[in-house]
């Protein structure tokens, strides 16, 4: 997809939080949300307007009054062009100061992009493992940015944040520091789950002949097991969780 450009007509307004340009699209697609770089400071498009209406988005060759972040606003000029950051063009910095602030759920870099793009960065062998962690924890914060934005079945979200909780609880370790707790992951996974394994277990014997709707329960519940069984090794033989995550590893493989 190509990258977003605007074309400064004019700034109609500006102080030293942002303002209003008047802009022509002359690349890609412009979408609220977006972050555009300028005279290498960045600027948020909040809302962009044609026709005196709000839009979802402008296309080329159209033009519209674009309401920006950022004091670099006032000192914007005609014709000089600003140009969207993709989300591989973020720092890591930069996403960390801005997942801070709790921004709006349709800013971009949206979820699915900024999970994709970190989940990739914490498992990249050629960094730090200081700095893979750190990816780590913006691939949470997104996985728990997109859950939210889609109304996300629990036992969905259960198993997306575990992927990457159980993938840094094995790869980097238990511990604060370090990859995280796993007893804390088995039992925040245990707490989702509304059947005992010997409740799952029947369910299995004839799940081909339940409602659609249970089948993918038990989907659902059965993805949620791997990330327990990843982690089960840093659990004591004798604790009751480690038994319990014992217990259900032994009916995955009857679950649908």
């Amino acid at each position: 997809m190509p990258i977003a450009e605007l074309q400064v007509c004019s700034v109609e307004e500006a102080d030293v939080t942002g303002g209003v340009c008047i802009v022509r699209v002359i690349g890609g697609t412009a979408r609220a949300g977006q972050v555009y770089v300028a005279g290498g400071l960045r600027l948020g498009l909040t809302r962009i307007e044609t026709c005196g209406r709000t839009a979802e988005f402008v296309d080329p060759p159209h033009a519209a009054r674009a309401h920006l972040t950022g004091p670099m606003v006032a000192l914007l000029t005609r014709g000089q062009v600003l140009t969207a950051v993709p989300p591989a063009g973020h720092a890591l910095e930069d996403l960390e100061a801005w997942l801070a602030t709790d921004p709006p759920l349709r800013e971009e870099p949206l979820p699915p992009a900024l999970r994709s793009l970190a989940a990739g960065r914490m498992q990249d062998d050629a960094l730090p493992d200081g700095t893979r962690l750190r990816w780590g924890r913006v691939a949470l914060a997104a996985t728990r940015r997109g859950a939210t934005a889609t109304g996300a079945d629990p036992l969905v979200r259960g198993a997306e944040l575990a992927a990457v909780r159980g993938y840094l609880i094995d790869r980097f370790g238990p511990g604060p520091d370090a990859g995280g707790d796993p007893a804390a992951l088995c039992r925040e996974l245990l707490a989702l789950i509304d059947l005992t394994p010997a409740e799952a277990a029947a369910a299995a014997r004839t799940w081909r002949d339940l409602p659609r709707d249970r089948i993918r329960h038990l989907r659902r519940i059965k993805n949620l097991l791997p990330w327990m069984a990843l982690v089960r090794p840093h659990l004591a033989d004798g604790d009751p969780l480690a038994r319990a995550v014992d217990a259900w590893t032994a009916v995955r493989p009857r679950l649908p």
